[in-house]
């Protein structure tokens, strides 16, 4: 493995940072309204203003963002470079600009639209929700499915040039913001469970949806339940064959998994952890002095460290056109555990002030980590709960026998 890049990518660089300096001052990066630099560390929204938004597009002209979608879709249409993909992000993450979406809509939707939508729900939907104009959430999980994702009984009847659709969702994060919902709903009762799915994009202005937030021990309600009563949905909205969301919902499940198993994510908690450490005092002193402490940075350090280089060698791998396998699989299991043990040391550290919820005074970097340490919770069960991402890599990777099913 090479962790050096060639003269042709350095030469890449430089013309990335000639281009931010060109489209990105210094007035765009103190125009963000947003929270102080470590708040967005632990995780705030990225920008979407309309600064972020020209940058944004600027860059796509120029080949530098959304590289893997077509031009007639608002992307970069560029060939597979994962080098050329990290310059890109290393450099605008170092000059504070906007990076690319990698919420539900850009990461999750837009690559299963690419692959199975019709032209007209690309043209619709691709561009603008690379924007962030439109934001989407995911209508998976149903009360009573537990893991078993294809067991869900939200129903969709045909009637004239409509799905009439009814059930319920549940744990669907961002349901109030959102403007649309892509869902799998059950409309051939007759067929066998997998079979009977179909992969719906559902306008949440419709009538007859109600969402209810689902209020969280931080007083913060990321997730909700959407019930939907007689929901009429256009004909035209199922992605892919009727019958067939299942098979077009892996491609969304890939998506969340690469997404949430970016070794990213357990970097950006660790720093924060630091920092945290440093600001803190202990006993008199600071955290980030204090023995055990110390002892158990090091040891998510080295776990961080192993994450990120088993990244690079995915990253190799790809690079020589080689699919990574199950490692992905195993990539997320690691860093979604990772980065929650992580969050559970800031937490140790700040102590009963952790405990502070989002806007009560004296709330650490703003009640973030105990927004945070209940969100890597979710974020492990997000694209496949451990155990079922268990299953996978010892029937698939390591050749034991199959799980007993019902």
């Amino acid at each position: 493995m090479n962790l050096k890049y060639s003269k042709d990518y350095q030469r890449f660089r430089e013309e990335v940072r000639q281009f931010i300096k060109d489209h990105w001052t210094e007035e765009d990066v103190a125009a963000n309204p947003q929270l102080s630099e470590m708040a967005q560390g632990l995780g705030s929204s990225p920008r979407t203003d309309e600064r972020a938004t020209a940058f944004r597009r600027a860059a796509a002209e120029r080949g530098y963002m959304y590289r893997h979608v077509p031009r007639a879709y608002g992307g970069g249409e560029q060939a597979p470079d994962p080098l050329k993909a990290t310059i890109l992000v290393e450099e605008l993450k170092a000059a504070k600009a906007p990076v690319e979406l990698m919420s539900q809509g850009p990461a999750m939707l837009v690559p299963t639209l690419l692959a199975h939508g019709t032209e007209e729900q690309k043209k619709q939907y691709v561009e603008s929700t690379l924007l962030g104009h439109v934001r989407w959430c995911q209508g998976y999980s149903e009360p009573g499915a537990g893991s078993d994702l294809a067991s869900l009984r939200t129903s969709g009847v045909l009637e004239g040039d409509h799905w009439v659709v009814n059930g319920q969702k549940i744990w669907t994060s961002n349901a109030r913001e959102a403007d649309m919902m892509f869902a799998l709903i059950r409309t051939e009762p007759d067929e066998p469970k997998h079979d009977g799915i179909s992969y719906l994009l559902i306008d949440m202005k419709t009538q007859g949806i109600d969402v209810r937030p689902l209020r969280q021990m931080d007083g913060d309600a990321h997730f909700n339940e959407v019930f939907l009563d007689n929901v009429r949905v256009p004909r035209d909205s199922v992605v892919g064959e009727r019958g067939q969301g299942w098979y077009v919902s892996r491609s969304t499940l890939k998506a969340e998994r690469a997404l949430i198993g970016n070794a990213s994510m357990a970097r950006r908690t660790f720093d924060g952890a630091v920092a945290l450490a440093q600001m803190t005092q202990v006993r008199g002193r600071p955290a980030i002095e204090d023995p055990v402490i110390r002892d158990r940075l090091t040891d998510l350090e080295s776990r961080v460290l192993a994450a990120e280089y088993n990244g690079f060698r995915l990253l190799t791998e790809s690079a020589k056109g080689h699919d990574g396998g199950l490692a992905g699989l195993v990539t997320k299991l690691h860093t979604s555990t990772l980065a929650h043990d992580v969050s559970k040391l800031a937490m140790n550290i700040s102590s009963d002030a952790a405990m502070l919820a989002p806007g009560e005074e004296h709330a650490p970097f703003a009640g973030m980590l105990v927004q945070s340490y209940i969100m890597y919770y979710a974020l492990a069960i997000g694209g496949g709960a451990p155990n079922i991402q268990r299953n996978v890599i010892g029937e698939r990777g390591l050749g034991l026998p199959r799980d007993p099913r019902r």
